[in-house]
C-alpha cells in the first residue's frame, strides 16, 4: 500500500510540474518543462549524493578510523541483505543520520557526532538500521526525486511571477489561472513532497526494526533525537533546509518559518507504531536510556572509536 500510495503521489507531483509549464507556455511551456525535469533529476541521480555529503561536512570513514561503527554497519548491511555502504561522520552536536544514494549499491549513511556519543549502542544500531532501510527501499532515489521537481516547481512559479505566463490561446489558464497556479503550485509541491517522505518514514522504521530486531531502541532513540532537535541548532541543516527531509528526525528547530510543514510524521506517533511492532515480533522490552554507546558506560565525547 505504501508503495502504490508514493508511486500516485510522484505521479501527481510530476503532473503538477507539467501544469505549471503549461500554465506559463502552452503546450510549449510544457514539453520545455517535461526536459528540463529530465534534465534534473539526470543531474540529481548522479550527483545529489555527493551534493548533500558535502554540504553537511561529512566525512569518510573506515573501520581503522572507527571499528565498532563500522563493524556494526556491515553486520546491519549483512543483516538487511545490502552491499556494504560508504560511512560517513559529520561534525555536528545535534544528534541525527541520514542515507543517500541512487542505489544500493551506490549508497552511502551518515551519522552525526552527537548521535554517536550520546546515545546508547542499541539506540544507534536502531537508527542506522532504519537509515538502511530507506537504502533498501530505495527512498534515498525516491527523496532525491521529489526534492528536485518541488524545487524545480517553486522556481518555474517565481519564473512566471517575474517574467508573466504565456497569454496567447496556446495557454488554456489566462491570466487569473496562471496567477493561480503560481500561487498554489509551490505550495501542493511542498504538501505532495510532504505526504512522501512521511509515507517512507513509517516504512523505514518498520523495515529498520526488522533490521536490528530492536523496534523499541528506535523508538528511545527517536525520542532522544526529537528533544535534542530543539534545544541542539543544527547550523548547516538550517542554512540548507531542502536537506531536512533526508534526516531520521526534523532537523530544524523551528526557530524560522523553514519548519511550518515538517516532512517528518509526528514522533509520538512514530514511537506508537514501534511499540505496536514491539508486540508483533514478540514484546521486545524497552532498551534503556541515558548510556552512551559502550554498554553500561557513559556517553564518550566526539571522538575514539565511533568517529
Amino acid at each position: 500500500m505504501n508503495v502504490m500510495r508514493t508511486g500516485i503521489l510522484l505521479a501527481g507531483l510530476v503532473a503538477l510540474f507539467l501544469a505549471v509549464g503549461y500554465a506559463i507556455g502552452g503546450q510549449t511551456g510544457m514539453l520545455i518543462a517535461l526536459v528540463f525535469s529530465v534534465g534534473m533529476n539526470a543531474f540529481a541521480y548522479w550527483n545529489s549524493d555527493k551534493m548533500v555529503l558535502s554540504m553537511h561536512g561529512a566525512r569518510q570513514i573506515d573501520r581503522a578510523a572507527s571499528p565498532e561503527f563500522y563493524d556494526m554497519i556491515e553486520r546491519l548491511s549483512r543483516n538487511a541483505g545490502l552491499p556494504m555502504p560508504k560511512v560517513y561522520v559529520m561534525d555536528n552536536p545535534q544528534p541525527n543520520a541520514f542515507a543517500t544514494g541512487r542505489d544500493p549499491e551506490h549508497a552511502a549513511v551518515a551519522a552525526t557526532t552527537g548521535l554517536l556519543s550520546s546515545l546508547s549502542y542499541d539506540e544507534i544500531e536502531g537508527v542506522m538500521a532504519h537509515e538502511l532501510a530507506h537504502i533498501r527501499n530505495r527512498d534515498t532515489l525516491i527523496m532525491t526525486v521529489t526534492a528536485t521537481i518541488a524545487g524545480a516547481i517553486s522556481m518555474l512559479g517565481n519564473f512566471a511571477f517575474f517574467f508573466g505566463g504565456d497569454r496567447d490561446r496556446n495557454s488554456g489558464l489566462g491570466i487569473i489561472g496562471t496567477l493561480l497556479m503560481i500561487i498554489v503550485a509551490p505550495l501542493a509541491a511542498m504538501l505532495v513532497q510532504m505526504a512522501i517522505s512521511r509515507t517512507r518514514e513509517y516504512s523505514a522504521d518498520r523495515a529498520g526494526a526488522e533490521i536490528s530486531g530492536k523496534p523499541m531502541a528506535l523508538a528511545s532513540a527517536l525520542a532522544r533525537i526529537s528533544n535534542a532537535a530543539h534545544h541542539v541548532e543544527n547550523d548547516t541543516a538550517e542554512a540548507n533546509p531542502a536537506t531536512a527531509h533526508m534526516f531520521i528526525i526534523n532537523p530544524l528547530s523551528g526557530h524560522r518559518m523553514d519548519n511550518l510543514f515538517s516532512t517528518h510524521p509526528a514522533t509520538e506517533n512514530r514511537i506508537a507504531a514501534l511499540k505496536q511492532i514491539a508486540g508483533e515480533m514478540g514484546g521486545a522490552a524497552p532498551q534503556a536510556q541515558g548510556s552512551g554507546p559502550w554498554s553500561g558506560g557513559p556517553a564518550r565525547p566526539n571522538k575514539g572509536p565511533w568517529g
